[in-house]
């Protein structure tokens, strides 16, 4: 053992005798504590027929549930569409929500459910475009900015890498999207051009 290491025994007592099992007792009563979901006051206000709690709700959850959405379907009209439907019914059934879980957790697995109800019924599985899925992309501006100054070769990868993309996420199951982060890796968006991580 290497002594200049070594703390004295006497110090390794004062450590443990200084607050620890203090520190210890709060965190587990914290723990016993139910947890507080910060959306509570909105979804109070929403449920006793406040719709602009509401709104704030919308506001805030917005881009996580269109990232979830977008994963499972890549295509960005069915989100958006899906989008509008999932908070429609989150609307509807609000009152019937009791907090067991926070409201993101709850909104999440609506939003789930609902775009897997939506691919079965529609069977976007196996009859997607992928230049359907690709047209919305070009034609937005931030996109063409990013890709003008490219180069034919490194179109004709980023075509190539796009392509085995989408074909790998088409091949996952319904259940398998629904699962894939929102994120993509900072090397990703390099060779992407993609910004801040987004898919």
């Amino acid at each position: 053992m290497d002594h200049a290491l070594a703390l004295p025994a006497r110090r390794i007592t004062d450590l443990l005798s200084s607050g620890l099992p203090a520190r210890a007792k709060s965190k587990r009563q914290a723990m016993d504590q139910p947890r507080s979901d910060p959306d509570q006051e909105l979804v109070k206000r929403t449920q006793a027929g406040d719709a602009s709690a509401f709104d704030d709700l919308v506001v805030k959850y917005t881009p996580r549930l269109y990232g979830l959405v977008y994963n499972m379907t890549s295509n960005h009209e069915d989100t958006n569409d899906l989008l509008q439907d999932i908070f429609a019914k989150a609307y509807k059934a609000i009152r019937g929500f009791r907090g067991k879980s926070s409201f993101y957790t709850w909104i999440h697995s609506i939003a789930v459910n609902m775009t897997l109800n939506f691919l079965k019924k529609r069977g976007r599985r196996f009859q997607l475009s992928l230049d359907d899925v690709d047209a919305s992309i070009q034609n937005d501006k931030e996109f063409m900015e990013a890709t003008a100054t490219s180069s034919p070769v490194r179109e004709a990868d980023l075509s190539e890498l796009q392509r085995r993309l989408n074909e790998a996420m088409m091949k996952l199951s319904d259940d398998h999207r629904a699962k894939l982060p929102g994120r993509i890796s900072e090397k990703s968006c390099l060779v992407t051009g993609a910004k801040n991580g987004r898919v």
